[in-house]
């Protein structure tokens, strides 16, 4: 006769652990469907239709994909996304880390100095526009009154083409360089202080220790950090509001991000399906850039020499 197993030898520890596990995550797991995975797919089949917001579909192929390539809008919406990514990844990385090593220290009131840094964070993006619009208004704002006591001419910051994206860009680095200084801490308290005290009882300099102790060691770190960055940079999830209250694209559509302009197509000039296929190219842009970001790092995981 054949042996019938326990109904208890079934559960074990280890099922009864990963049966925990994927509980935990399915609320994740099933809003990430809904609200991710669906519309993904919806918005890029919704690329080879023509829409017009009122409920007419009309399936034309490749054409909002060719139309795409041929608008110089758009083009230039994606040299303005590369000049931000290109200019707002290093100071991310450059502002969270000083800051990092800054407040690691021991100094007084180290606890408030924290605070004040990841304080802009925690702030609406709106009211922060809103606030250094006021700033920056021309020749009024509190940002050229400065300048002019000091000597220095003030500029338009918000209505030159020059200099509004450079706005953009310091506003927006300020805003989160408080959010990365908390991760690159993390990073670094991960790090052993016995490798720093054999370093300094070898004669070893700061900038030694930086260089061949800290960035190796903070290397997991830093690869969290640059792909985050980038991936928000590229779907300018922070930068829209910003834009949209500053500058709304302007001037010259000099801070016209490629995510501003599909809005702009999608909601003020009701092309869904146009607008749709841009989306689904920049989500191809970001795969691709991951994709090689964790090609270049192993998978994230550095292996130290």
């Amino acid at each position: 006769m054949p042996v019938q197993k326990k109904h208890g030898l079934f559960w074990t520890r280890s099922r009864k652990e990963a049966l925990a596990a994927w509980l935990f995550i399915l609320p994740d797991t099933i809003g990430l469907l809904i609200f991710v995975a669906i519309p993904m797919v919806l918005a890029l089949s919704l690329g080879f239709f023509s829409v017009d917001g009122f409920g007419g579909y009309k399936f034309i192929g490749l054409a909002n994909y060719y139309r795409m390539f041929r608008d110089p809008l758009f083009l230039g919406s994606l040299w303005v996304t590369i000049v931000y990514v290109l200019c707002l990844v290093p100071g991310l990385y450059v502002s969270g880390l000083g800051l990092a090593l800054l407040v690691r220290q021991r100094i007084p009131l180290i606890g408030v100095w924290r605070s004040l840094f990841f304080m802009p964070y925690v702030v609406s993006l709106v009211v922060i526009a809103l606030v250094w619009k006021v700033l920056l208004i021309d020749k009024i704002g509190f940002v050229n009154r400065v300048l002019e006591m000091i000597g220095i001419p003030g500029q338009a910051w918000l209505g030159d083409p020059r200099f509004a994206l450079a706005a953009v860009l310091v506003i927006t680095i300020w805003f989160l360089m408080g959010y990365y200084m908390v991760i690159f801490l993390s990073g670094l308290q991960e790090i052993p202080r016995e490798y720093y005290e054999a370093a300094q009882i070898d004669g070893a300099k700061s900038w030694t220790m930086f260089t061949r102790i800290t960035l190796p060691l903070l290397r997991p770190t830093s690869f969290f950090v640059l792909l985050v960055s980038t991936v928000s940079a590229v779907s300018g999830s922070q930068a829209f509001d910003i834009i949209y209250v500053m500058t709304n694209g302007g001037p010259a559509n000099s801070t016209s991000l490629a995510v501003f302009y599909i809005y702009e197509q999608a909601f003020k000039f009701n092309n869904y399906g146009y607008a749709a296929a841009m989306a689904s190219f920049l989500v191809v842009i970001l795969l691709v850039l991951t994709l090689i970001m964790f090609a270049a790092t192993r998978g994230g995981r550095f292996h130290l020499t």
